[in-house]
């Protein structure tokens, strides 16, 4: 099976299924040098981990990854990193009943298709249950990147129909921290919550989006045709579980803006000749501008509802369908967390290709 790895120079491998005994990743090309604040990466992994409120699946993990390699007293040697994270609360017999059918809008019918058989535990490989490797990895990058003065913030911006109001600079992070849907708008996220108290109990689910915004980026990162930032940035938003679009900047709201309306002139000030405004959203051809790198990432409904469906068995058969077990309302709140994780090993990719970080950082 292909496509286990990610990025350039920077790279993380992840392996592991859902209800398997462990989940674990391999970070290879990490720089040398860094002390890692291992309460930071508790606290990335805390913030996308299930439990965590009336909203999420209840599986009950630890998520406190077990560092093996690449780590002497606690700083990077500059050998890979190796960590696992241990698969405490498998339920596999909650999805024995499901068995002989296709989940909708789930992996398992085109990974059948692929591979010939899939595995039903919670989607094994598909299930997001892999994100909990790409959020340990991320945290170290972003304990990287902080180093060199840059700093991502992400955040729930919709849920459901629900959207906060337009933000012209980086929330607060305590503000953001202090919500448990991630949202830096009190009001919006009274209604939200509303929302998805209604449809729990419906037995359904909804999707939203995430923002992020990435401050202290340098000029110059990226490269002008196929390894453009956003286009590393697009791939690794879109291979988060259930992602189904992503723009930068003003994005798809650009497609009914004039020339005159969507430029961004330049003026001079404190750092020198630089964009006025910042409809590029910090790119511009492929390469980061200096300005803060502003992006959304759209999130579908979670599939597995407990609302009845009907769909046909795997011996084509219609049936009756509702799907137990534990699963999240809406995952938005919890890929925040990811969100960041991708976008920090990207950048981080980025600043070693274009040489900014070096083989050691001391």
């Amino acid at each position: 099976m292909a496509g286990n790895t990610f990025g350039h120079l920077l790279r993380l491998t992840s392996f592991g299924e859902s209800h398997g005994p462990m989940i674990g990743g391999v970070i290879d090309g990490f720089p040398a040098g860094l002390q890692i604040d291992f309460n930071k990466v508790r606290s990335a992994m805390q913030r996308r981990k299930p439990g965590n409120g009336e909203f999420q699946s209840q599986r009950n993990e630890d998520d406190v990854p077990e560092f093996i390699s690449g780590v002497y007293q606690g700083k990077t040697t500059g050998a890979p990193i190796a960590f696992l994270i241990a698969n405490n609360d498998q339920r596999p017999a909650d999805y024995k009943e499901l068995e002989n059918f296709f989940r909708p809008s789930h992996a398992g019918f085109t990974w059948d298709a692929k591979f010939g058989f899939h595995d039903p535990r919670g989607g094994g490989r598909s299930s997001a249950r892999e994100t909990a490797i790409r959020v340990a990895a991320g945290a170290l990058a972003g304990q990287l990147l902080e180093r060199f003065g840059i700093r991502i913030t992400g955040y729930t911006s919709q849920i459901g129909a629900i959207v906060i109001g337009p933000l012209r600079e980086v929330p607060n992070a305590e503000l953001i921290s202090g919500s448990s849907l991630h949202c830096p708008d009190p009001q919006a996220e009274a209604l939200m919550q509303t929302l998805l108290e209604n449809l729990k109990t419906e037995g359904d689910s909804t999707g939203g989006v995430v923002s992020c915004m990435i401050e202290g980026v340098p000029a110059g990162l990226g490269e002008p045709v196929f390894n453009r930032l956003q286009a590393d940035l697009a791939g690794a938003m879109m291979s988060i579980n259930a992602a189904k679009g992503f723009d930068y900047g003003d994005g798809f709201e650009a497609a009914g803006k004039r020339g005159s309306e969507h430029n961004d002139p330049f003026s001079v000030g404190e750092k020198g000749l630089h964009p006025a405004t910042n409809h590029a959203g910090g790119i511009l051809g492929g390469i980061s501008t200096g300005e803060t790198i502003l992006f959304r990432v759209a999130f579908k409904p979670v599939s597995s509802i407990s609302k009845l469906q009907i769909t046909a068995d795997k011996e084509g058969t219609m049936k009756e369908l509702s799907i137990g077990g534990r699963h999240d309302v809406c995952i938005v709140p919890r890929a925040v967390a990811v969100v960041e994780a991708m976008a920090a090993l990207v950048i981080a990719d980025h600043m070693i290709v274009s040489g900014h970080i070096g083989h050691n950082i001391t």
